[in-house]
Order: structure tokens, then C-alpha cells, then sequence
């Protein structure tokens, strides 16, 4: 088994499990790539993204020494927090995807809940 089979495995476990927890919320969905980080608030019933936030986006990119650190990772979480609540959004839940929850994906979740986001 290939480690690209056995990462989407480990996600659509993880999503199964929370689409039994969310009762309606929205789900904080991950990506991390080697140089950025990525992250969107999912409204499953409607099947639409209500915020999202990047290391790609204008509002960060030039205050970010790189998009693959803590640090950044951080900053997404607060700014995907911010866009949530402008959209109405104030508890979700936490999707990881396939990655554990260390070091990049916990600074954003970190974020995300200085942000005001509850999860």
C-alpha cells in the first residue's frame, strides 16, 4: 500500500468521525504542503466554503518570512478565525485531515481559537 493511499485513508476516517460529532457545525479543514498552508471553514449541509485563509494570501504574504513555519501557520489560523466570525461563524468543528495534530496544524488550531473560533 502506497503512503499516498494510506494518508487519504487516515483522512476519510478522521472526516467520518466528524461528520458523526458536528451536529450542522461547520468543519475547519486543513492542507499543509511543504512551502504553505491552508486552511477553510466547510458548511457540509449547504456544501459551500464560508472563510479561508492562506500563506498565499495578500494580507499575509509580504509579513511572513516563509509560508512553512509555525509562526505562519499561526497567523492563518487567527486570519481564518476573523473571516469566520465576519461570516457568522462561532463554533466549528477541527479537521486535521490525515496529519497528526503537532506542530503546524496545532499552530493554526491554536489560532484559530485566539482568533474566537470554539472547537
Amino acid at each position: 500500500m502506497a503512503i499516498k493511499d494510506t494518508f487519504e485513508r487516515r483522512q476519510q476516517r478522521t472526516r467520518t468521525r466528524l461528520r458523526k460529532l458536528a451536529n450542522g457545525r461547520p468543519r475547519l479543514s486543513v492542507f499543509r504542503s511543504s512551502q504553505h498552508i491552508y486552511a477553510q471553514v466547510i458548511d457540509d449541509v449547504s456544501g459551500r466554503t464560508v472563510a479561508s485563509a492562506s500563506t498565499v494570501d495578500k494580507e499575509l504574504k509580504g509579513s511572513l518570512k516563509t509560508g512553512a513555519d509555525v509562526d505562519a501557520a499561526k497567523a492563518v489560523g487567527l486570519l481564518v478565525a476573523k473571516r469566520a466570525k465576519e461570516a457568522g461563524v462561532e463554533t466549528v468543528v477541527f479537521d486535521r485531515g490525515g496529519y497528526l495534530y503537532h506542530g503546524r496544524v496545532k499552530a493554526l488550531a491554536e489560532g484559530a481559537r485566539e482568533g474566537g473560533l470554539e472547537f
